[in-house]
């Protein structure tokens, strides 16, 4: 049997890190079928042009898993992230999506996704130190 060297950093060479998920897609594909990932972005502007709003995430296996959703300040209040999620899920949808997923520490985003439709499935107590992520879902 041969040796094997384990090594851990957090400056992982952009090669690595190519090899370890290009394994796993591989992985995966064969396994369950290719995921047919997509990003999907909403971005909203100011008339400026400034980004005041935005959603990351992507579309994999029949689900939306929204990354980030982000809203300037000023903007906060007026029903945009509630917005921006429907923007998401009706692209999802037109990509053949019948779910979404979004994670938060935040106990204000976690209302605002509930009233988006969103019900939690699961939790982690202190993550961070204090608060509890909440994983909810929706079905489109």
């Amino acid at each position: 049997m041969t040796a094997l060297q384990f090594s851990v950093t957090e400056t992982p060479t952009a090669e690595d890190l190519a090899v370890i998920g290009g394994r796993l897609t591989a992985f995966n594909e064969a396994d369950v079928g290719p995921a047919e990932r997509r990003l999907l972005a909403v971005v909203v502007r100011d008339d400026d042009g400034s980004i005041v709003a935005g959603v990351s995430g992507y579309t994999a296996w029949g689900w939306l898993y929204v990354q980030w959703l982000w809203v300037a300040e000023e903007q906060r209040g007026a029903g945009l992230a509630g917005r921006m999620l429907a923007a998401a899920e009706t692209d999802a949808k037109a990509r053949g999506c019948h779910g979404a997923y979004i994670d938060t520490f935040s106990p204000v985003a976690l209302k605002t996704y509930r009233r988006a439709g969103y019900l939690p499935f699961g939790a982690l107590e202190d993550f961070p130190p204090g608060r509890t992520r909440t994983f909810l879902q929706k079905r489109l």
